[in-house]
């Protein structure tokens, strides 16, 4: 649900349009590309057709667990225009972060990377401050006086949580990707209109 801003009240609807459209655009993107000038050549259409099958498995996937949501990067993408229509884009936005910390392995790049993820998400009246509990943000603050890449795993953990348990459900459920899904099982279910049609652009 969205939050109620009365002095934009169609803020949601037009958020909501707008992920409508993100979806649309992501079906597209990995299968058309540049190449669409090709649209009529045998092997543009093998090759293509291919990876758009490829794709509607991912987007199909996306519903049987959150971690295969994570795992995919359009399935990212996707989750985060949908949630930026109920303004909490800053959960997935602090997990990517973490995700992306515990890639360093510099530790001055560590401590400094880690109080600039602080700041950002955890501490009071973050810019994107995120929702966890006071303990879990006092225990962060402690971790940051020895930075170590497991610093963030508690309060990451717990965003996740919250992200699995509240918003993906109603992603799944949205208007967006059950026509997202209901697209990706149509080319599924017939890969050889695929292989023959040409590429349709919305």
């Amino acid at each position: 649900m969205c939050r109620t801003l009365s002095a934009f009240p169609t803020t949601c609807l037009e958020r909501a349009k707008e992920f409508k459209t993100r979806l649309g655009i992501f079906l597209h993107k990995s299968d058309l590309s540049s190449d669409t000038g090709n649209a009529g050549k045998p092997e543009w259409n093998n090759k293509h057709s291919k990876e758009r099958r490829n794709f509607s498995e991912d987007v199909l996937g996306w519903r049987e667990s959150f971690d295969l949501l994570l795992s995919s990067k359009n399935g990212v993408a996707a989750f985060h225009a949908f949630l930026k229509t109920e303004f909490s884009q800053e959960n997935l936005e602090f997990w990517l972060a973490c995700e992306e910390f515990k890639k360093i392995r510099s530790a001055t790049k560590l401590a400094s990377r880690a109080h600039r993820i602080f700041e950002e998400f955890i501490c009071s009246e973050a810019p994107k401050e995120v929702n966890i509990d006071h303990e879990t943000r006092e225990l962060t603050r402690t971790n940051l006086q020895a930075a170590t890449a497991t610093c963030f795993d508690v309060a990451q953990g717990k965003t996740r949580t919250l992200m699995e348990k509240d918003s993906y459900p109603r992603f799944l459920k949205s208007p967006a990707y059950q026509d997202l899904a209901a697209q990706a099982s149509a080319t599924n279910a017939s890969p050889s209109s695929c292989s023959s049609a040409e590429p349709s652009h919305t």
